[in-house]
Parts: C-alpha cells; structure tokens; sequence
C-alpha cells in the first residue's frame, strides 16, 4: 500500500443503535453519540451501490466459496485508499470488513478480508487450518509457518489471499507465500504472510436499514454544512459583483454544487465543456439537469481529440497535453467572448480529491483563463457529504456511479486506474476498442510491446518505481520501434500548467520517436544534462526539461513566458540533432572550442558552458528538412 495522504479532518463516524454512517459525534435521529470508525486517510467515504456490492460479493465467492457474504439491507460505505491500481476499504456494521483491490500483476479484482467479515464466512477456497502450537505466535504478530499448518486448500496459488483458521475461529489473514500443495507437506519457511492478526469479539448488527435512515441520522450535520455553504456563495456573489456561472461536469460534485447556487443565487448561466471523451450519460445528465430546473446553458466544445492524438502521442500523467487542448482552449473561448467583463464560476473542487486541491484557496484566480474568479463552495466536503446531500434533495445524478464508476470524466484519461479501464471495456467495448488500437498502433511506433497497452504503462513517460518493477517482473521489454519517415514537426499545447510552488510547466510532442543517443549531446546548450533509459532530463537555473523518447517534451520554469522560451531552445537542440548533417556552422560558432566535426555529424562535449551561440546558428534550425 501507499503512503498515507491527509488531506483533511477524517470524519467517519457510526450510530450503532441506528446502525448508519454518521458524520460527527451525535446521531440526529435517535439523539445517541457515535462511535469514530478509524479508517486510512484522505478517507472520502462514498455509499456503495447496489453494482459495488455485488461485485464484493462475487470477489469474495471467488476467492472463499462463500455466496453473498454482504447480505441485502445492509448499509455499505466504501473509502478508496492509496494504492498502486484502485483499493476500496468496505464498512459494514462500521467495521472494516476488509478491501477489495484490483491486482496489476493479475488484472483481477481480489479481496482482502479482515476478521469481522471473516468470522462471518463459510470458506471453502483460500483457507489455512492451524495448528493449536501456532496460536501464540500468530498473536504475537509472527507470520504463519508451514509446520504449524494441519490443513489448507489445495487450490491455494502464491500471492492468494487467506484466511487462517484455528478451531473455527479466524485467527490471522494474510497473503500465501507457499502453494496450497506446499503447506499440506508442512515444509519449512513461511506459509502466510500475516497482514492482521487476532480474534474479533464485535457484534454483528441488524439490518434492514435505507440511505433514508442515513440521511435523518445526519439531518443537522447537513443543514449546518448547506447553510454555511450559501452563505459563502451569497458572500462571494456580493463581494465580486460579477456574472454568475457553475461549471457542470455531469458529475456529483458539480450537481453538488449546482444545487447550492440555485438555491443562492437567482440567475445563474451553467457551463459545460464537451470535450468528446465523455460518457454518453453524462452529456445527456448535462441535459436532463438543466432541463429540470430550468437552466440557461453554455456549452465549450473542444477540437478532436482523435485530429491531436497522432501528434502529441497518447496524453501521460506528466504530460496531460488534453486538459489544455480538449478543456482550456474551450472555455478560455467561451468565458473570453460571453464575459468580457469576467464571470464569478463556482466549481465542484473538494480538498479530499488531492494534495494540490487541499492547497487551494476556495477563492482563487483562473491561472489560465484571467476574466475568471473560481469559488468552490464544497470545499471542505467529503464525498460522503456530497451524497448525502443529493440524496437528500433527490437529485438526477449521474447513472454512471451506480455502475462501478466512481469518478466521472474523460473515460481514457492517464490519471485513471486499471479498475477504471476494466469497466470502460465491459460496458464500453467499441470506446474502448477505439483507444486501444491507437494506443497499439502508436507503441509500434516508439517501441512499446503489446504488453505496454495491456497492463496500462502507456500512462507514464517515464514509470513510477512500482510499476517499473511490475514491468520487470512480467518480462515486459522495449522493442526496436518502426523505421520514422516523413517530416519531423513538433507541436506545442497551448496554456500552461501552473505547478505546486508557483512554478509553470509547457508540454509539446514530436511526431515520431527521438534518437536519444543522437540528440543527447545536442541539448547541452541548454544546460546540464543526465540521461536515463528513454529519458534525457536537462536542468539550469532552477528551470528543468525533460525529453522523451517517445517524442514528449515537457519544460518547467517560474512562469509560463520562461517555460515557453525553454520549450523553444528544446525544439531547436533536438531538431538539430536529429536531422544534423555536419556542416560545421556551430563549430565556428562556440567560443571554447567544445563542438567537434566528424562524419557528417557534429559533437557538443561535455566542456559545454550552455551559452547557446550555437543554437540559433544551426541552419536547421531555420530551414526545416526531411529525415
């Protein structure tokens, strides 16, 4: 698991006389206190619907044998935590009844009991029978040993979940380090891998209760966090004097807040960016909403993302080049020519989403769009507050959360899971079908096997640790990428990404893969350089660059005009690298003799000062050429 993020209060409570989730200390509905339930932050609790606990039920059968653990009439919540794919914690009775996960390695859903759901299980796969021998050292917090094993199931694989029995009782959960075959032989060494050990004494509580029930056991928790929120949104409204707009999403924090400034403000206009990569449920929520209630709509329609891709490659979490093509080009457009004068927008930003949302102001100036003033007025809410709240006005949501997803967006966004993905090829196949042949199609291109799409790599320029090893546990290598023709062009996104400390990134893409061995000595006059596997990295001054293989550049300076000038003395260097045919202008040019001449190539060495007389010296740099 990840580290821990806290992102905000944890506020998980449970009335256990009405056996309901509760956020703060008293029960509305029956006057008695709560109990905290401890659970790993940022913990956004979210409601688990009908389709999630159904695919709890069909993880554990699987896993366990046992058939609909989670019975009907029981209220679930469900805290997604850090994780390498998509982890979710299950609350049931407010206990944790453990996590299911979604594996990387076997792109299958596991689940990961914890004693309270164990104790309720009838397992006939995954279990482990100990030896009476073995119970102090399991509570003593010691892993499961093989000789301490009477019995298991046979079927059981390395890296399976397990429960440990002994005399009946749960005893320890964990991970198997043997084959099942290897612990009915008691061969020496570890069994199981312990994650939690001990008996659970905790009640099991009736059931039979509605989200109804939850939303009386919270009726002040509720009134007291609307009233502080219109209160905010008529303060912000007063204090900025502007056009008023609520960016709609079409999902739940949006219509969260939505619902706020219909019941604040009196006239409002709604605005939705289409960017093409949306469900098609949610562009028709978009509509049924302001239909509803009456709403005036503006719609931001953004160019193709399909026209963008082939240039750019597919969008990374370092280079989301389609949040500014696909998102700020639109609605920079529409803002600019329908407020001229500047809007007031109020925004479904929550600080439980991320660190860097935790950070911001609930009142703040657009980075990238300067007629624009955002205010969140949820931003202090989790996702349990959010769900309440709709649930309480009876609100049209999105359809799309009761079917697995729990984030509504671009469907093949980077910043998704594998889980997420999964979903999107059950329920989407052509979408889906869509993005994966391109994504195959471009991998020939820039050497990335088959596997690269299959296991989600393509995500990452450059693979975080994890994922890294992941690759390397599969075999999974690079290939010798398809012979580039054609001119090399370079397109640069338009807008720039403002980073944590102040900072601003600018992103561009060459239209085929980089020779990294030809360029590498070519961006030292830019400053200095480390390269890695796929990946020249370039520092000076406090402002960096990376250049990929794949043909991704991203710069990051101290402000958008600086990133900028870093972006063009990147395209320049690795033009002229790429397509360098030893004229020896540059040579004459470097005042310390560090750039050399030899067949048909010229040499930058590592004597470099990166003063740049170079660079703009290069005819290539003037006139464009064809590899």
């Amino acid at each position: 698991m990840s580290r821990q993020v806290y992102l905000g209060k944890l506020t998980l409570y449970w009335c256990d006389t009405c056996n309901v989730p509760v956020l703060g200390k008293k029960c509305s509905r029956c006057g008695t206190p709560t109990r905290y339930v401890d659970c790993t932050p940022p913990g956004d609790i979210r409601p688990a619907f009908p389709f999630d606990i159904e695919l709890i039920n069909r993880v554990i059968e699987d896993s366990f044998g046992h058939s609909k653990l989670i019975p009907a009439g029981r209220l679930v919540v469900l805290n997604k935590a850090p994780y390498e794919d998509r982890l979710d914690e299950i609350f049931v009775d407010g206990r944790m009844f453990g996590a299911v996960r979604f594996d990387p390695y076997r792109l299958q859903w596991m689940f990961m009991p914890r004693a309270f759901a164990a104790k309720q299980m009838k397992a006939t796969k995954g279990y482990v029978i100990a030896d009476k021998g073995a119970e102090k050292p399991l509570l003593g917090s010691s892993n499961m040993l093989g000789p301490g094993v009477i019995d298991c199931d046979e079927r059981i694989k390395i890296d399976d979940e397990v429960v440990v029995f002994l005399e009946g009782r749960p005893i320890a959960v964990g991970r198997a380090k043997m084959t099942g075959a290897a612990m009915k032989e008691r061969k020496k060494g570890v069994a199981v891998k312990v994650r939690w050990n001990g008996y659970d004494d905790n009640p099991v509580l009736k059931g039979g209760q509605t989200w109804q029930d939850a939303i009386d056991a919270n009726r002040e928790y509720l009134m007291s966090i609307e009233g502080e929120a219109l209160g905010f949104i008529r303060k912000a409204v007063e204090q900025y004097k502007l056009p008023v707009t609520v960016s709609y999403s079409g999902g739940k924090d949006s219509l969260a807040t939505l619902l706020l400034v219909k019941k604040a403000v009196p006239d409002f206009d709604v605005l939705y960016i289409n960017t093409g990569l949306e469900f098609p449920e949610t562009t028709q929520n978009v509509r049924d909403i302001v239909e509803q209630y009456g709403l005036k709509l503006k719609t931001a329609v953004a160019e193709s993302f399909w026209d963008a891709a082939p240039k750019f490659g597919p969008p990374s979490v370092e280079a989301r080049w389609c949040c500014k093509v696909c998102k700020l080009g639109p609605i920079t457009d529409l803002i600019e020519n329908s407020y001229p004068d500047g809007c007031l927008t109020f925004i479904g930003q929550r600080r439980y989403e991320s660190e860097v949302r935790a950070k911001s102001q609930r009142i703040w100036q657009n980075p990238w769009v300067g007629n624009q003033v955002s205010a969140s007025p949820i931003q202090h809410w989790t996702a349990l507050h959010i769900w309440l709240y709709l649930l309480r006005e009876k609100a049209n949501y999105n359809p799309l959360y009761g079917r697995g997803f729990d984030r509504i967006g671009c469907w093949l966004c980077p910043s998704a899971s594998l889980a997420d993905y999964e979903f999107v090829k059950e329920q989407y196949p052509d979408l889906w079908k869509r993005w994966e042949t391109f994504l195959v199609e471009y991998g020939k291109k820039v050497g990335y096997p088959p596997e690269y799409v299959k296991y989600g790599l393509w995500r990452w320029r450059r693979l975080p640790k994890q994922w890294e090893e992941l690759r390397k546990t599969l075999g999974i290598e690079l290939t010798a990428p398809e012979q580039a023709s054609g001119e090399l062009r370079f397109s640069m996104v338009s807008g720039y990404r403002p980073c944590k400390d102040g900072s601003a990134t600018a992103e561009g893409n060459f239209n085929m893969p980089l020779d990294m061995e030809s360029i590498e000595c070519y961006l030292r006059p830019i400053g200095e350089v480390k390269g890695t596997e796929g990946m020249v990295f370039v520092s000076r001054d406090g402002e960096s660059l990376q250049v990929y293989a794949t043909g991704t550049v991203v710069a990051r300076a101290k402000n958008a005009e600086k990133a900028s000038e870093l972006m063009v003395l990147a395209e320049k260097s690795v033009r002229r690298g790429m397509l360098c045919v030893g004229c020896g202008v540059c040579v004459g040019a470097c005042p310390i003799n560090a750039i050399t001449k030899e067949k048909h190539r010229v040499t930058v060495s590592e004597a470099c000062t990166a003063c740049g007389e170079c660079v703009d010296k290069c005819p290539l740099v003037k006139f464009k050429r064809e590899i």
